[in-house]
């Protein structure tokens, strides 16, 4: 098979891939506090536009401090009571959790005890479930939203999935084009 052929082929099997790369990260109220703490560093680079998914637990829960104050990673925006087996410790049908607004940091106005996201400085919600693409290029960061990370406790664990980027269907065909153009051209010097 000659080399034009090979890197048709390479190439459409690197792009044409359905299958996303995924991580699980342990995001602490604390220490990845959007006050006072530091956003833990995926380590995933991601470009503009690239489509990527994150997720968590509804029922895993965090805290910005005394109760009322226990949320999962949409934030404080609604009561919420205690299963009597949750992080909390809290007996069954305690108020752990309420609304308590939006927290407005770097640009972005977002519920207190909420997960989110940063890419080359744009912060962005991303809740218990969020899919879409990239806003801007850069390497994501996690954080919790919140306004003092002294008496915040717990963790949550953030699932990253990042979709493999396909090679552009007029791309690929003009791949395989070339390809058979360097079999035609081999087969006329043979003959």
């Amino acid at each position: 098979m000659n080399n034009i052929i090979r890197t048709a082929i390479a190439a459409l099997a690197i792009g044409g891939a359905a299958t996303g790369n995924a991580a699980l990260f342990n995001v602490s109220a604390s220490a990845n506090s959007s006050s006072g703490g530091v956003g833990l560093n995926t380590g995933i680079a991601l470009s503009a536009n690239q489509v990527f998914s994150v997720t968590a637990a509804p029922d895993d829960l965090w805290s910005a401090g005394a109760l009322p104050r226990w949320s999962n990673a949409d934030g404080l925006v609604a009561n919420l009571f205690a299963t009597g087996s949750d992080e909390s410790g809290e007996l069954m049908n305690t108020l752990i959790g309420t609304n308590f607004g939006l927290w407005n940091q770097n640009g972005l106005s977002a519920p207190y005890g909420a997960l989110i996201g940063e890419l080359g400085g744009t912060y962005f919600l991303l809740g218990t479930s969020f899919s879409g693409p990239a806003p801007v290029g850069g390497t994501l960061s996690l954080y919790y939203w919140d306004s003092n990370k002294g008496d915040n406790s717990g963790s949550i664990l953030a699932d990253v999935r990042v979709e493999s980027q396909a090679v552009p269907e007029p791309i690929a065909l003009s791949l395989v084009s070339l390809g058979l153009l360097g079999v035609g051209v081999t087969h006329r010097k043979r003959t």
